[in-house]
């Protein structure tokens, strides 16, 4: 027994799998790619891609937030993850498709996200059992935040 658990295993360098998922349309790109059966074309993913950026349902995207998340999926994301290794991207036919890295790869986001909170507003206890709510803004010494 090898030691590796196959089903987070990432069949790709890790410096390539940090690039990978360094940029937010690209995680989207993998998460989505990872529940898909068929390729995905560079418009569906600009289009869901829009919609979660401006935090609206895909019909109400308009043509300018669509482009702009397009032109910078074919112009870096989409290369940058098939060099990577992580997705095949099709230039001429503006599509992508899984690789065996999308999954684990995914399962990864997947789990980070989940597992992270935002600072801020979290409850942290210390080893003496104190419990600290923290907060981005600190009150200063003269009473003033």
């Amino acid at each position: 027994m090898t030691g590796i658990d196959h089903g987070y295993a990432i069949p790709i360098d890790p410096d390539d799998a940090f690039k990978a998922v360094s940029n937010s349309r690209r995680r989207q790109i993998l998460l989505s790619l990872a529940q898909s059966e068929d390729p995905l074309t560079a418009s569906e993913l600009a289009l869901e891609i829009a919609a979660i950026e401006n935090l609206v349902d895909p019909s109400e995207v308009t043509s300018e937030q669509r482009t702009r998340v397009y032109i910078s999926l074919i112009q870096s994301h989409l290369d940058t993850l098939d060099e990577l290794g992580v997705a095949e991207y099709d230039d001429r036919g503006k599509k992508i498709k899984p690789t065996d890295a999308t999954q684990p790869i995914a399962r990864h986001i997947r789990t980070i996200t989940t597992a992270c909170y935002k600072p801020e507003s979290a409850n942290i206890e210390d080893l003496s059992g104190t419990n600290y709510q923290t907060s981005s803004m600190q009150e200063g010494t003269d009473g003033t935040q």
